[in-house]
């Protein structure tokens, strides 16, 4: 959605590919997407993004809020929050603000939280965490 000055608005509007959905390419939404289906391709939204437990995507994600139940295999960049449910599988590196692990959730890669001010920088991978103050 566009305002009439051109400016990217933000929407609330979700839109849902279906488990049985295949698709390739990059899909871009200012609005909410939650995928049940299957994405080759990299997802770019203004708003939130959800991979359901019959979900996979396969390219990068970027979005405000990210949770994941299903599988992701490439790169995150989750603005606020990104959340890991107990049945999601992440496979590749993360840049987040808060991140959110359930009890059961599986991630391989590096992680690395975006500095605000006044806070700690944090770095995890799979050998090392570390605190830069």
């Amino acid at each position: 959605m566009k305002s009439i000055y051109g400016d990217a608005v933000k929407s609330d509007e979700t839109t849902i590919i279906s488990n049985g959905v295949k698709i390739e390419g990059t899909v871009t939404t200012n609005g909410n997407i939650r995928v049940d289906g299957e994405i080759k391709g990299d997802i770019i939204s203004e708003n939130n993004i959800t991979v359901g437990e019959s979900g996979s995507v396969n390219g990068k994600i970027n979005a405000s809020i990210i949770s994941i139940g299903g599988t992701v295999t490439g790169s995150l960049e989750a603005k606020e929050k990104l959340t890991l449910t107990s049945r999601g599988k992440i496979n590749g590196d993360i840049i987040v603000k808060a991140f959110v692990i359930e009890d059961g959730g599986l991630f391989n890669g590096n992680c690395k939280m975006q500095v605000t001010a006044g806070s700690p920088q944090y770095t995890l991978d799979s050998k090392q965490s570390t605190v830069k103050s």
